[in-house]
């Protein structure tokens, strides 16, 4: 179940996020399971914040916390990362966004590969905060060699229950040169930080300090991936994300992520014509 509607005395809470990456698709899920406990120094480490307040690790919990109190570096970010890289796997995080008035504040879960530069691969959750009382966004985006612009947003409903919310298909084998996330490794990380030049009502509304701190809950730290040993290993059929079965969708699944599209995507970039035309539209938005 995800209770995605904030108000003061009632946090969005997302039980499971997932993201399979495998070579036939990226398949974003919103799944009811919870993965096994795992610590939090088992895989991941501290990337920003860390000052003990600002990033704060109980064990199988980690608090990642936003406020004006420690200046611009702190304030705009604080989170933390996976200690290895994968080529690989199927990546999962549960998450307690802030609640109430969240306006401009932006929290997430995603993979980004090394170094940080023009070339990066990146596959991003970005759920966007909003006035009081209004429904969380989720924004996707994918990134390769450097280039994203492949976002869309969905405001969050109730009850997604192993629900597709984002599917990219891997479509190397039938057009050459197709950018897709799949060659580099990447780091997990979550983050909170200030959106407010774009997250919320296109930036008009910012984040409110005087209403924070801002603070986010993880936990769910085990990890099903492929960690980076410089071979092929990973995109190996004995690991069980690269198995026939997970390699697209079911055709429940399918119908279901339709109607998510139809119900409550709000942005499309496949189907935004003022910015792209019917010759520089993504090659992907011509294949259903």
């Amino acid at each position: 179940m995800l209770a995605c509607k904030a108000s003061p005395s009632r946090p969005c809470v997302v039980p499971l996020v997932c993201l399979l990456v495998v070579a036939a698709a990226v398949v974003v899920v919103a799944a009811s399971a919870p993965p096994a406990e795992a610590a939090f120094d088992d895989n991941y480490v501290a990337q920003w914040g860390r000052d003990g307040y600002h990033l704060v690790v109980r064990g199988t919990e980690a608090n990642v916390t936003m406020d004006q109190s420690s200046g611009t570096y702190v304030r705009t970010r604080a989170g933390f990362r996976s200690k290895s890289t994968y080529g690989s796997g199927f990546f999962h995080m549960r998450m307690k966004l802030p609640s109430g008035y969240t306006a401009g504040v932006v929290t997430t879960f995603y993979l980004i590969s090394q170094p940080e530069d023009g070339s990066r691969d990146e596959v991003d959750l970005e759920f966007l905060g909003d006035k009081a009382g209004v429904p969380i966004t989720l924004q996707t985006n994918v990134f390769v060699d450097g280039r994203g612009d492949r976002e869309q947003r969905t405001r969050l409903w109730m009850f997604v229950d192993d629900t597709p919310v984002r599917v990219l298909r891997n479509l190397t084998g039938a057009v050459p040169g197709y950018p897709f996330p799949g060659k580099q490794t990447m780091l997990i990380r979550a983050s909170v930080w200030d959106g407010s030049d774009w997250a919320t009502d296109g930036g008009r509304t910012k984040v409110d300090w005087s209403r924070g701190p801002f603070t986010a809950g993880y936990r769910g730290f085990d990890v099903d991936g492929c960690a980076n040993n410089g071979s092929d290993a990973c995109q190996s059929p004995d690991l069980w994300w690269n198995a026939a079965e997970y390699r697209n969708i079911t055709a429940e699944q399918r119908a279901a992520y339709e109607d998510v599209k139809r119900s409550y995507m709000n942005y499309d970039y496949c189907a935004d014509k003022a910015r792209f035309n019917s010759t520089t539209v993504p090659i992907e938005c011509n294949y259903a």
